[in-house]
């Protein structure tokens, strides 16, 4: 199931919603769905999405999810609407933790994500013996 960009806008407006004041505390970019499907360039097109990012630059501090990414792989793996549901709240969720993280100066969640990632570049290897980059 494809959900339109707007059907998509309004399920992230009401979740948003649900996350407690604290959470939005210097977030004075907000949160953004942008159109775009963004692609790992790290693997071969197609492979890996980034669904979302926290972002701290000359802007200010805000969250973009990519809708194309989303949909992207809602077409892969036949979601449906519940599965749209989990991963838009999984990805906010993980990007608020990376907003909460970067407040109190503390990167637990970037280490992390570079482990896991990078045990995931491993897989990829063993698995498909290709090179991701």
């Amino acid at each position: 199931m494809i959900l339109s960009f707007d059907e998509v806008g309004e399920i992230l407006d009401e979740m948003a919603e649900t996350f407690p004041e604290v959470f939005y505390r210097d977030l004075n970019g907000g949160i953004s769905l942008l159109p775009e499907a963004v692609e790992d360039p790290e693997f071969p097109p197609g492979e890996i999405y980034i669904m979302g990012e926290y972002c701290n630059d000359q802007m200010g501090l805000y969250i973009n999810l990519y809708y194309g990414s989303f949909a992207a792989l809602a077409e892969k793996e036949d979601w449906t609407r519940e599965d749209w549901e989990d991963e838009l709240y999984t990805t906010l969720a993980h990007e608020f933790t990376h907003h909460i993280e970067g407040l109190a100066l503390e990167n637990g969640l970037d280490r992390k994500d570079e482990q896991e990632l990078a045990e995931f570049r491993a897989y990829y290897r063993e698995h498909y013996g290709k090179d991701e980059s």
